[in-house]
Parts: structure tokens; sequence; C-alpha cells
């Protein structure tokens, strides 16, 4: 399962390297991984050097190396699963080699950052604030404060740069590919962290939210290596979680906390995510679609797969298929063409299997909502008509997916199509003719032809409880 969702990661975000097919071009393919290699996995650093040498280690031990930190087939072969990782967009610093952890850290816990120079990519003041929700996320769990100075040297000292910049052994290699580098607390260049300036930065998840890069790279500046564990902020791969979330696994916390301690003041609410739990009494669901033969069902930042024909329910989180979505999506649905459209607040994404389609996130108001439309709380597709419904409020629109437009005669009330459900709808799916209608800790399985509710059940009957 950890190979295959890896692999599903990879289709999401495959930038990098292009991937040569046929015989004539295994050697290509070759020279490519060998310098993803060389700079991921064969670089040992002497302290009176600059520039990095290569191991002794032979090209399949680094291949084996490489699946095995990433948890795929250990083949030792350069097969498609081990390209496609290659080819994610990712952090410059090693994963193996001399300065990947540099225990004990930094000798002090109050530590300077100075911003040497802005992207022009974002206002000044969101770079400013995103620098500064980096550095709180590491001082919530640890002794570590942070105070910016505005010119000197500072502990640590933050730049956007391209290609060969100053001393830096590490270079950058223009747009995609390698985001960022840091130096840790035992590096002669410690505490430099350093952006690529050819990347298109931002403070949303369309692009590279410089947030959760900073974060990453402040890590590698307080000593951490980077972790095998996908869901990590300190995976070596950009993986996009809604910035509002605390990006923290337990992994991270366990590593920056075995260099300097816990925190001294910790805070009132716990920082870790609190994992939702299918059978908990009082659970209720974000947005719930179906995905070809299973059933999705979303909460905050994780979902539930669910084969009605089989026992399994798995829980994972949704930035492990869907890296570029927000937390906390309040609609979902799957039309004719197979495609799921996800809604947050005014803007929805088209997704086609695992790849989100060009120019999205759009405004609902491009489907025909009005513009006083904010958000939708739950969507669904009828297959036997290919209608679209749209629940917002006590009321709800059809869509016709054929045309592509909104129905005539919409909105209207809920309550006088579907009766005995209530003015409000949390989440929606069909299935076997049915819709099931989901509103805090009920749900209610609804006849559409005798337009009549057939059954109540508990909200959470489907996932096994």
């Amino acid at each position: 399962m950890k190979s295959l969702l890896l692999l599903l990661l990879s289709v999401v975000f495959s930038y990098g390297f292009p991937v040569f097919s046929g015989k004539e071009n295994e050697e290509q393919n070759r020279r490519l991984a060998q310098e993803y290699l060389n700079q991921f996995y064969e670089q040992e650093k002497e302290l009176r050097q600059q520039s990095w040498k290569s191991s002794s280690s032979s090209f399949v031990d680094k291949i084996q190396q490489m699946q095995e930190f990433f948890g795929l087939n250990v083949t030792g072969k350069i097969d498609a699963d081990t390209l496609k990782v290659m080819q994610q967009p990712r952090c410059g610093v090693p994963d193996i080699g001399q300065y990947v952890l540099a225990l004990p850290g930094w000798e002090k816990t109050k530590l300077t950052y100075r911003i040497v120079n802005y992207t022009p990519d974002m206002k000044q003041a969101d770079v400013d604030t995103s620098f500064q929700k980096a550095f709180e996320i590491w001082s919530a769990v640890t002794p570590l404060t942070f105070s910016r100075v505005h010119k000197g040297i500072a502990d640590i000292m933050i730049e956007f740069a391209t290609r060969v910049h100053g001393l830096c052994p590490r270079h950058f290699d223009g747009p995609l590919g390698v985001l960022g580098h840091a130096f840790p607390p035992g590096h002669p260049l410690r505490g430099n962290v350093h952006f690529d300036e050819d990347e298109n930065w931002t403070t949303s998840l369309v692009q590279f939210n410089l947030l959760l890069v900073a974060a990453h790279e402040i890590g590698h500046a307080l000593g951490l290596a980077h972790s095998g564990d996908p869901r990590a902020l300190m995976y070596p791969n950009y993986k996009p979680i809604d910035p509002i979330d605390f990006p923290l696994a337990q992994d991270d916390i366990d590593g920056i906390q075995a260099i300097y301690g816990p925190s001294l003041n910790p805070p009132k609410k716990p920082v870790k995510p609190t994992l939702p739990k299918a059978c908990d009494r009082k659970i209720s669901f974000d947005a719930i679609t179906t995905l070809r033969r299973e059933v999705i069902f979303l909460k905050g930042r994780h979902l539930w797969r669910v084969y009605p024909s089989h026992s399994e329910v798995d829980l994972e989180l949704i930035s492990t298929f869907w890296p570029f979505l927000p937390s906390d999506i309040q609609a979902v649905y799957e039309n004719v063409n197979d495609q799921l459209l996800f809604f947050k607040d005014n803007l929805f994404w088209i997704i086609t299997g695992f790849k989100l389609r060009p120019g999205y996130p759009k405004t609902i108001d491009t489907l025909g909502f009005p513009q006083n439309i904010k958000k939708i709380d739950a969507a669904v597709l009828d297959k036997n008509t290919s209608k679209s419904y749209f629940f917002v409020g006590n009321q709800y629109w059809r869509y016709n997916e054929n045309s592509q437009s909104m129905d005539e005669g919409y909105p209207r009330k809920i309550r006088d199509d579907f009766p005995a459900i209530g003015q409000k709808v949390d989440a929606v799916f069909q299935h076997n003719g049915f819709f099931y209608f989901f509103r805090g800790l009920k749900q209610w399985q609804f006849d559409l032809n005798a337009k009549e509710v057939v059954c109540v059940m508990k909200s959470n009957s489907w996932l096994k409880c």
C-alpha cells in the first residue's frame, strides 16, 4: 500500500526530468537517474572542501537506498515508479550523507534570523508573515525562540537566489525540480537557507507555498534530516497541505525534540492534529463522494476509502492523493466524465484521476452560480439523469452535465423536493439509485422516485461501525 500511495503522489507532481521509453533510451534514463543519485544519494563532504565527491557505493546500491527510503519496491533497477518519484519537486538537501543530521544542534535556544532579499512573486508583508509562521511551527514544540534582525549577520540567513549563487556548494536548477536547501548547525555554512527564485512562490496551494517550504528548510537549519514518512514536514518531496493546518507529523516532533527537548511553554491546544476515529459516536463528515466503486468520506485533512462490497476501510491523508487540495473540503462529487469536483468557499477544483485540470481552481460563478453564493454545502450527481444537485443553505440548484448549464427554475427549497431531510445538508452521495443525505450525526436514505425517506441511520454506518 505504501508504494502505491507514493506512486499516486508522484503522478500528481511529475515535473522534473523527462522519462524516456524504449531500449534505445535506457541510457538516457540511466543518466537522469545518475544525476539524481549524485545529488541526493552519493554525497559525502569533507570539511576542507567546498565540493561534493562521489562515494564508493555502487549505482545499484544507491538505487536500492533511494527505493527503500521512499518505500518503493527495492529492485535496484530504474523502473517507472522510481523515475516518477525522482521527478517530483523537492528539497535540495541530500537524503543520505555526512550533513543530513547535526546533533546536538545549536548550542543556544535564542536564535535570530534575517531576510536578506525578497521574491517579486509575493508582497513583502506576505513573505515576512510566511517566514514568521514557519519559525513559529518549530518554536511551538521546542524551547527555541526566533527574533528577526534587519541588518548584520543573523544565525539564520534567508535568501532567494538562482542557479549558481555565491559560495554555496549546492546549485539551483531553474523552474521546478529543487525548490530550496539549507545547512545544519554542524556545517561551515550553518544557518544559510536558500530558495530558488525561479519558482513561483505563493501563499496558496496552486503553486509552491512559501510557508511550507520555509518550514521544511528551517527544519534543516535546526539540524533535522529528511524523513521517510510521507506525512512528515521533513519528507523531501514537496507535499502541500493547507497552511491553516499544523503541518508537523509525530516524526517531525520526535526528531526536533530529540535535539532540543520539548517546549517549556506548550500551547494549551495540542499541536498534533487529532486523528479522526471512524467509530466516534459524534463523528460527522465534511463531504462525501463516489469514486468508481469506492465511497470517499472526507473529514478535515483526512479521508476514508470505503468499498461497499468489502469489509476494508482505509484512512488516508487527502494530500497523499491530491496534494494541491486544501483541507476541510466542503463539497465534492463525481461527474459523468469520471472527474471529481472539489469545492471550498467560492473555489472549485476539477481532478481527472490524480491530476489537476489546468487552469483550476476557478470560482464557482463560472458554473452559473450567482455572485452572492460564497460556498457549496454538498453536491451529488444523479447517474440516471446526468443531473447534478448543489445544496446551498436551505436551497438547491440542479445542473445539466450534458449542456453544462444550470436548469431553469432553480434554486428550489430543499424541504419541497426532499421532505423529511431538513433544511440543510452537510454531504450527499448516490448509491444503488438512492441518495444518502448526511447532516450531523445522522444520514437519510432517500428514494428519488417515491420522493420519501426509506430509513434513517447513524452517519458512520458505512465505516463498518
